[in-house]
């Protein structure tokens, strides 16, 4: 688990590229609002999730919202997912 995805929150799905050098997190708070953060995977790291953007401090009211942000934000995220209809699904029932 990264150093932005606090303790408390609640990672329901983790979607990895085709090269499973990237992932996004799409995760639940307490407070019941949701959020997603994007992560990399490099060598000289050894090979732990390392994340790269910010995305975790944004808030949104609903999975689907999250979602519909990290697709727009994470280029290569709409395309990964559009195969995998029961990962959309398990997100959008979150």
């Amino acid at each position: 688990m990264s150093q932005r995805i606090d303790k408390s929150w609640t990672v329901f799905v983790s979607v990895e590229n085709a090269e499973h050098d990237r992932c996004v997190d799409l995760f639940s708070r307490p407070d019941g609002s949701y959020g997603f953060e994007e992560f990399r995977r490099d060598i000289e790291d050894r090979g732990l999730w390392t994340p790269v953007q910010y995305y975790s401090g944004a808030s949104y009211v609903s999975s689907a919202e999250a979602l519909g942000a990290a697709e727009r934000c994470v280029s290569w995220l709409a395309g990964m997912l559009a195969g995998k209809s029961d990962t959309r699904m398990r997100i959008l029932s979150s």
